[in-house]
């Protein structure tokens, strides 16, 4: 017996995030791990937790050089993390 409404496993898995409403927290979590892609090598080194919340990245960092240098290109920041995801994602960053 084959059934006449058959679905691809791709748009299967993307109607069940929507129904489960974790899209995006999916999106966000996926933006988080991308963070050494983003801010490189040398400040993902330095930072030591990072965590999206209510549209605030929060960054919390061992270095105060590299705390001074991210506050100071804040805004390219958060453009590029935005960009990365797809959707305005990040509307503020914290740095600690």
């Amino acid at each position: 017996m084959r059934r006449k409404k058959t679905m691809l496993l791709t748009d299967v898995l993307k109607e069940y995030k929507k129904e489960m409403g974790i899209e995006n927290r999916l999106r966000e979590v996926e933006l988080i791990n991308s963070w050494e892609e983003i801010a490189g090598k040398a400040i993902a080194k330095r930072t030591s937790k990072v965590y999206l919340r209510g549209g605030t990245l929060y960054i919390h960092l061992t270095s105060s050089v590299v705390r001074n240098e991210l506050m100071m290109i804040r805004e390219v920041l958060i453009q590029r993390l935005n960009e990365k995801a797809g959707d305005e994602l990040v509307k503020s960053v914290v740095l600690k």
